[in-house]
């Protein structure tokens, strides 16, 4: 759902995001774009929220972690990492699923190679990566059968 405010052309766009229209999900940690837990959506593109001033939105469409259920290949992304416990505190998470949204709309058929360079902006603290790989890569795997079957039934992908 679309939503404006106004704010100082300096002002993070992390901070609109959580100060201004209340989503909480794009978490502010490092603010110096390393750990990639403040990823959002900028214009299809995932771009770390604490890097992007107010100044470069205008006219741009932001979405956060909890505009991300608008995109199908985001339930068979949390389907996957839930299936492969890919998370112990989930701190990170959002900002994985925002990463992986953006991987898997562009490329459904992504392998390993392609989803360890879409994450590498993304940090994990107390999982490591493995969980997060293999929850990634089941994700593909599901939405590429969901593609399949929807082929098989003659519906639109």
């Amino acid at each position: 759902m679309p939503q404006a405010c106004m704010a100082k052309p300096e002002t993070r766009l992390s901070e609109i995001l959580r100060d201004h229209l209340g989503q909480s999900a794009s978490k502010t940690a490092c603010g110096i774009g390393r750990c990639g837990a403040c990823t959002v959506l900028k214009d299809s593109v995932p771009v770390n929220a604490c890097l992007v001033m107010a100044w470069q939105v205008g006219g741009s469409d932001i979405v956060s972690p909890e505009g991300l259920d608008a995109f199908p290949e985001t339930r068979f992304i949390r389907q996957g990492l839930v299936e492969e416990a890919a998370f112990q505190c989930g701190y990170c998470a959002p900002g994985f699923v925002v990463a992986l949204t953006a991987l898997l709309r562009d490329n459904p058929h992504a392998g390993e190679a392609d989803i360890r360079a879409a994450l590498e902006g993304n940090l994990c603290r107390c999982t490591g990566y493995h969980s997060i790989i293999r929850g990634a890569l089941r994700a593909a795997g599901l939405l590429q059968q969901a593609h399949q079957q929807a082929a098989q039934a003659g519906r639109p992908t």
